[in-house]
């Protein structure tokens, strides 16, 4: 039944200058037409009349205008009477063989929520000139019926009219499209919205968010119809915020992003059959949104930027690595010497351990946020959403689910937010349940640290690589089983919104990368920083006083063994085989050492200690008469340092062994130790020996003496305990009790993982340097270990803040619960088949 029959309903005619409007309204009216001015002005109102199945229909045909933001009186006047007039019906004649530049004024109307229909005229020009158009898809899109029309041969004005009147009944239950205009100008827009609301400011002539789009775009019109200072004044601040990150007036971008709107629609629903004009965006897009090369090319612009991300942040982290060390150093320097301080070990092993471990990151994640910053504001990130979009749809969801995915790549909590612009609540809760496996900011300090530690320098960008191409394949084959079972339906279609690629500013990516970055370095000073000092008390307390075994009576056979092999090579040395002179000489260095450690440096008892000994050698060296010790001791400390600086050498440059450069070095390396043998041939021999069959075994039993004490330690602690009680759950996975309290903290934030292993490694040391946590790893761990540790830390366990997110977002338990334990144990069967697989082959 028809609600209008025997009334009168309005429709106005809007559209770009020589889009046809002017032809279609005679095409409906007729002869049925009068002609007058809109009151006040000079612009020409006209009028006609027309019946369709008993309705009088009354057209207004507006003066042509190509966007509702107004400059001319002709589009004041347009826009009012859309505005205030509030016909039933705009009718939008879009020009069909110039489509995108159309459409502009079309997006405007949907944003302003009228009860919109498009005829997209000069449909026949549009197919003679090779375009084709899926309406079905595209009216579903922009939310609005489309009729195809040629108003000039009177074709499908039928079909409009009744289009018209089914609208008029009853407007479209599409929701009003609301188009994202990024995290900037979106921020601003949601302050204006609350102070409108807040004040009341034209209820009921303008909805709040589209006032607050014509403030940000400095619409003169409007302006002035505001009598509110706080508002004016709070839009000419965003304004001039926006301007100075953007690098651009709010208005252009505005028009950026409805104008990449419309480029996504027609590029999901307009096909050309011959070539057309292409603009720079496009000719880019021919290579870069490619079907074929787009996915490959995204692939690689991902592995630059972690390549970019290596090479540019160590050098920075090494310089804040020595920072946190100096600190450490400071603190125990100005402690006094001697007292076991448990505050001591809470500043240096909990809190500088702790946060330090994770704060020597920030250089590698600035890197990383600013690279995805570059890309964003370029327009390329809109671009490869698109190029995943065919491959999306494969998985029963669009490519606008993967803008969430990629935000995911900086912190998750804002990607389960960003779902919010996905209306398909299936689709919503798909995203939302695998966002968390985009590896995000926080656990990239874990990759930082284990890559680097067990894979050489040309595998850790492709390593790096891996990890995050793992986490898109899993959140898709995940998002694919949830379609199959949990959601099941079709997905709602959304425009894939392609912004004109554009020259980033440095002030606009800066920003991103900063605001990014804060929140990082706010978590590490706040949430990481308490965890860090729970761990330590964890780790610290209760302490263990009797051991199972006699560590001192142990340590101090090792050494009556080590000096016991030191007489061994009096011989090489030249001297009597029953002589005692090296094995004193070494003694006393035993002693210097232990006396010096109870001292700093610049103490006197450090001085006191070294002169002592220097007397003692110059003894020896009386006895022996031949200089053989002094120069058995010069050479030997000569080997060593020519072999440091060869190791420094090749951990700076990264090599390869058996790489050229490798063996250049190492035979730099064999010369010196030649020109030393010249010089002194039996001292060299000797010192050799030493070195590989004395020192360096004694060395290792000593360093195992002191893993076996610790790990006592550890493991009587309470965090050990937790450890050991999970530890046979973790087995499976290649991983220990230490790796199990790790994973324990990192539920509160994934970077407490680097912390909990540094308070781990750190106690006992001097300072808790990254090298020597890398160094400690990799003595315990191998890299299949250190290779699970990141697949299980990418697919496991959401952080306390994401599954807080998902809580709000779903406003439900059931979703972030059922993510928290679907997601652990997807990780740990994945994490297992790796690692019982990688043991079989023999990779352990």
């Amino acid at each position: 039944m028809n609600v209008y029959a025997g009334k009168s309903i309005t429709a106005a005619l809007a559209g770009n200058p020589n889009s046809g409007k002017t032809t279609l309204f005679n095409a409906i009216t007729g002869a049925h037409q009068h002609v007058g001015n809109y009151p006040g002005v000079t612009v020409e109102k006209k009028e006609g009349r027309c019946r369709t199945n008993g309705v009088q229909l009354t057209v207004v045909d507006l003066p042509g205008t190509y966007s509702l933001t107004a400059y001319s009186t002709e589009e004041i006047v347009a826009r009012d009477f859309v505005i205030k007039d509030k016909p039933d019906v705009v009718v939008d004649v879009v020009d069909a063989s110039n489509l995108e530049r159309n459409l502009y004024l079309a997006v405007q109307l949907i944003e302003l929520g009228a009860p919109l229909v498009l005829a997209f005229n000069m449909s026949d020009v549009a197919k003679s000139r090779g375009f084709e158009f899926d309406i079905q898809a595209l009216s579903r899109l922009l939310g609005a019926p489309i009729v195809l029309t040629s108003a000039h041969k009177s074709k499908g004005v039928e079909e409009l009219l009744e289009t018209i009147l089914k609208t008029a009944e009853q407007p479209p239950l599409t929701k009003s499209i609301r188009i994202q205009y990024g995290s900037e100008i979106e921020a601003e827009l949601a302050k204006l919205q609350r102070l409108i609301e807040a004040k009341g400011v034209l209820p009921g002539v303008y909805a709040p968010r589209w006032l607050a789009l014509k403030l940000l775009e400095q619409d003169r019109e409007i302006s002035a119809e505001i009598h509110e200072p706080e508002l004016l004044a709070l839009a000419k601040t965003s304004v001039a915020r926006l301007t100075r990150i953007l690098g651009d007036s709010p208005e252009m971008a505005i028009a950026d992003r409805r104008y990449g709107f419309i480029s996504g629609a027609c590029q999901e629903t307009v096909r050309s059959t011959v070539e057309q004009r292409h603009y720079v965006s496009d000719q880019i897009d021919a290579v870069l949104a490619h079907r074929i090369l787009g996915l490959p090319i995204f692939l690689l612009m991902m592995y630059l930027v972690f390549e970019f991300t290596f090479t540019l942040g160590n050098p920075a982290m090494g310089a804040i690595e020595h920072l946190f060390s100096w600190l450490a150093d400071t603190i125990i320097h100005w402690w006094p010497r001697g007292s076991e301080s448990a505050l001591r070990s809470l500043l240096v092993d909990g809190v500088i351990g702790g946060v330090g471990g994770v704060i020597v990151f920030l250089p590698n994640i600035l890197l990383l946020f600013l690279s995805i910053a570059l890309l964003e504001d370029s327009g390329y990130m809109a671009r490869a959403a698109f190029v995943m979009d065919h491959i999306m749809h494969k998985f029963d969801l669009h490519g606008k689910s993967f803008i969430p995915m990629m935000i995911g790549f900086g912190c998750t909590v804002p990607a389960i937010m960003a779902t919010r612009t996905l209306e398909n609540e299936r689709d919503r809760l798909t995203t939302m349940l695998v966002a968390p496996l985009m590896s995000c900011g926080a656990r990239f300090p874990i990759y930082a640290l284990l890559i680097p530690a067990f894979f050489p320098k040309a595998w850790q960008a492709p390593m790096l690589w891996l990890i995050y191409f793992i986490g898109i394949v899993l959140a898709l084959a995940l998002a694919k089983l949830l379609r199959l079972t949990l959601f099941r339906g079709e997905s709602t279609p959304f425009v894939m919104e392609l912004p004109p690629y554009r020259m980033p500013t440095a002030r606009g990516a800066l920003h991103h990368m900063w605001g990014r970055g804060w929140l990082y370095v706010r978590k590490a000073g706040t949430v990481i920083l308490a965890i860090s000092i729970l761990l330590w008390v964890l780790t610290a307390y209760p302490k263990k006083t009797v051991f199972d075994l006699d560590y001192n009576a142990l340590k101090a056979g090792e050494r009556d063994a080590y000096l016991e092999q030191a007489r061994k090579l009096n011989t090489s040395l030249g001297l009597p085989a029953e002589s005692g002179l090296l094995e004193e000489a070494l003694r006393a260095e035993l002693e210097r050492q232990d006396e010096q450690a109870a001292y700093y440096p610049d103490e006197p008892g450090y001085a006191e200690a070294q002169s002592r000994y220097e007397a003692r050698l110059a003894e020896l060296n009386a006895q022996d008469g031949s200089g053989r010790i002094a120069a058995f001791l010069v050479v030997r400390d000569a080997v060593v340092a020519a072999r440091a600086d060869f190791e420094a050498a090749v951990s700076e440059r990264g090599l390869e062994p058996h790489s050229p450069s490798h063996v250049a070095l190492r035979h730099d390396l064999e010369n010196q130790l030649q020109r030393l043998r010249q010089q002194s041939p039996a001292p060299v021999e000797a010192a050799l020996a030493y070195l590989d069959g004395v020192h360096e075994p004694y060395s290792e039993r000593l360093r195992a003496l002191e893993h076996q004490q610790r790990s006592e330690e550890l493991a009587y602690s309470m965090a050990g305990r937790i450890g050991r009680a999970i530890e046979p759950v973790l087995r499976p996975m290649g991983f220990d009790w230490r790796i199990g309290t790790a994973l324990v903290g990192a539920f509160a934030a994934k970077e407490v993982f680097v912390a909990q292993l540094g308070i781990v490694y750190a106690v006992g040391k001097e300072s808790p340097e990254t090298e020597a946590l890398r160094a400690n790893l990799r003595s315990h761990y191998t890299p299949l270990t250190a290779f699970c540790i990141m697949i299980f830390c990418l697919i496991s366990t959401p952080c306390v803040a994401t599954f807080a997110a998902t809580r709000s977002e779903s406003n439900s338990w059931k979703w972030p619960l059922f993510q928290l334990a679907g997601l652990t144990v997807l990780a740990w069967l994945v994490t297992t088949l790796i690692y019982q697989t990688g043991s079989l082959l023999g990779a352990v």
